[in-house]
Parts: C-alpha cells; sequence; structure tokens
C-alpha cells in the first residue's frame, strides 16, 4: 500500500463523498479489511438499523395464522380439555409455554392435521418470548375464547347485542384463562336461559350487572367461581372497578 502523509489522510476523509448504509455494511463486510474498534461499533448500528424487513415478516405471520385457527377450531373444541392436560403436564414450571416439540408430539396426538408451512407460522406466532418455547394458554383461549371483536356480516344473525358502550378489557393473565377456560363447558350448556336470567335483572336495560347480583345468577346455573377467579375475570371485564360486569360481553367470549 502507498504511504500517505497525515494531512493528506485527513483532506481526503473529510473531502470523500458520504456513502449509504448499504454501501457501508458492503465494506465493512470484506474480511481483508482490518477494523478498529469505532469501524466495529458502526456496524453493530447498521446491523441494529437493517431489522426492519423481519418485523414485516413476522407481523404477516401472525395475519396468516388466523386462517389456520379457523380450519382448527372445530378439532381444538371437541379435545381442548385432553390438549390442555397433556399440555400442563409439560409445563413443570406453570408458565403457561411448553417447548416447541412438546407442542408438536400434543398435536400430532390430536390429529390437528397441520402442514410444516401451518405449524411454523403458527409457533412463531405463539413464541412470545421468541425462546422457543410455545404459549399454550394463549393458543387455546384463541381457539375457544372469543375475546377480541370480530366484525360481522349485515346478513348474519345477532345472537348476543354487543354493547353501546366498547368495552376497555383489562389484562389478560395465566389465571383468567384458566378460570374462563374451566366454565366454557358449563356455560355452553346453559347461556340462552343464563342470558335471559341476566336481562330480567337488568331493570334499567343497560347491559350492566352489580358484581353480587352477576355471582349469584352464575351460582344459580351452578357455576360456582373461587375468589381469586372471581377476581381475575373481575380484572379484565371491570377494568374501571365500577363494580358492574356486561354479561353480554361475558357470553359473547364464548359463544362462537
Amino acid at each position: 500500500m502507498p504511504s500517505s502523509t497525515p494531512s493528506a489522510t485527513s483532506s481526503a476523509a473529510f473531502t470523500k463523498p458520504a456513502t449509504s448504509a448499504v454501501q457501508r455494511q458492503r465494506v465493512s463486510s470484506q474480511p481483508q479489511r482490518p477494523k478498529t474498534s469505532s469501524s466495529l461499533v458502526g456496524q453493530k448500528s447498521i446491523t441494529t438499523s437493517s431489522r426492519p424487513q423481519t418485523t414485516t415478516t413476522c407481523s404477516a405471520t401472525t395475519l396468516n395464522c388466523e386462517a389456520i385457527e379457523n380450519k382448527i377450531r372445530k378439532n381444538i373444541q371437541h379435545s381442548w380439555t385432553g390438549i390442555l392436560k397433556a399440555c400442563q403436564e409439560k409445563d413443570v414450571s406453570k408458565l403457561g409455554e411448553i417447548p416447541v416439540s412438546d407442542f408438536l408430539d400434543i398435536a400430532e396426538k390430536f390429529n390437528l392435521d397441520l402442514s410444516e408451512a401451518e405449524i411454523k407460522q403458527i409457533t412463531t406466532k405463539y413464541d412470545l418470548n421468541k425462546n422457543g418455547r410455545f404459549a399454550y394458554y394463549n393458543f387455546l383461549q384463541s381457539c375457544i375464547l372469543l375475546l377480541k371483536p370480530q366484525e360481522s356480516s349485515l346478513l348474519q344473525r345477532v345472537i348476543i347485542q354487543k354493547p353501546q358502550k366498547p368495552m376497555s378489557p383489562g389484562p389478560q393473565s395465566l389465571s383468567f384463562f384458566s378460570a374462563m377456560l374451566r366454565i366454557q363447558p358449563q356455560i355452553l350448556r346453559c347461556w340462552r336461559p343464563m342470558k335471559r336470567t341476566f336481562k330480567s335483572c337488568d331493570e334499567s336495560h343497560t347491559g350492566l350487572l352489580p358484581i353480587a347480583d352477576f355471582r349469584q345468577i352464575l351460582h344459580e346455573y351452578s357455576i360456582n367461581l373461587t375468589e381469586e377467579e372471581l377476581f381475575n375475570i373481575l380484572e379484565y371485564y371491570d377494568k374501571t372497578l365500577s363494580s358492574k360486569i356486561s354479561y353480554n360481553d361475558f357470553l359473547r367470549a364464548f359463544i362462537q
């Protein structure tokens, strides 16, 4: 390499036109040029700034999972108790997640009939902590409970009226999912007469009931909540601590 004076080097550094991030990344990837500590720092920042593409891929994967979940929903609803039990046996730490390999074994055991591409998408979506583990509680509640509002067609028959004031839900904790999944079979057996009882107690027709009345009606239909289960359900449905609960929102979570 021809030697150059310090003044010439500094002059060239200031007169050289600015290169783009892509060009700098290509130059920095060449193995024959030794890197100083400052150049390594620059390379790290370039690598970090070039990650929006990964985010786009993940969001597209999440959107595609709706079709997969709709495909296996009926199968899940018929055998979710067995799936939940199998997952809980693998979840020694009680964290609501298990290794992806364990979930694949369970999915095969219960004949969920997922292709390799569908498995990749759904395991990516429910690897919430990006640690190679599958959040089975979130997966089951998405297939069994209808906690997110869905758009309905104008020709579709409305089973349960939407509230005039949209609900602002609270946290969806693991204990909340557990309580909702436990009472789901009982709710499905008696939700129609329960709905009529809720409405008969709602004299002001607001769609809201005091917590004591709500719990008493559940008790009448042999649905007994522990104090912890009631607390977690109220934490979700009564985020503003109004001491009232929207019974339509509650029932809609179970009626698909």
